[in-house]
């Protein structure tokens, strides 16, 4: 499985497209070290999502460490391992002085979605960005939204997510 390399490191900034394209024989170790990747052979998914999602933002979705998630990928790359990354910058469980219940203003169940090929993102931009300051957001996918929810950090939303069951993620955006 060895490849010489062609330019492209491994890294947790690495796109998830970006590896693929440079390493395509890696798509099967990605499924390997957490079947929420076979998501990947859905085209329109590998277009969208694999182009904006780095590598850190991949392990997360997929439960798995940054370190191992990128240690693996190096490995059967024939490239140096033994890298150890920083945890995630953002936690994945409600903040601890949450209010007593949280009643999201907005459903949405984007699971369906997802199995379909479409990307949930701009429907959530949207309707967040309907939401009055302090109204919740509620996203159900069937895995961690990682870049989703770096977006939403990024625009000043608190957001956190935490596992519902199985294949069941629900993702909360504050609005600021």
């Amino acid at each position: 499985m060895y490849k010489e390399n062609i330019g492209t490191s491994i890294t947790p900034e690495t796109k998830v497209g970006e590896l693929l394209e440079s390493y395509p024989f890696l798509e099967a170790v990605l499924i390997d070290l957490a079947p929420v990747f076979t998501k990947l052979k859905n085209p329109v998914l590998r277009k969208t999502i694999a182009r904006v999602t780095s590598l850190r933002q991949a392990a997360t979705v997929g439960q798995l460490p940054v370190s191992k998630l990128i240690n693996e990928l190096r490995r059967a790359a024939g490239m140096d391992s033994e890298a150890d990354f920083e945890a995630d910058s953002w936690k994945l469980n409600a903040p601890e002085k949450q209010e007593e219940e949280i009643r999201p203003s907005v459903i949405y169940d984007a699971r369906q979605d997802l199995e379909d090929g479409v990307h949930p993102g701009a429907k959530v931009a949207t309707g967040v960005s309907k939401l009055n300051s302090g109204e919740v957001y509620l996203l159900i996918t069937p895995f961690t939204p990682a870049p989703l929810i770096d977006k939403m950090k990024d625009k000043g939303h608190t957001v956190w997510s935490r596992k519902a069951g199985k294949n069941k993620f629900e993702t909360y955006i504050k609005k600021s």
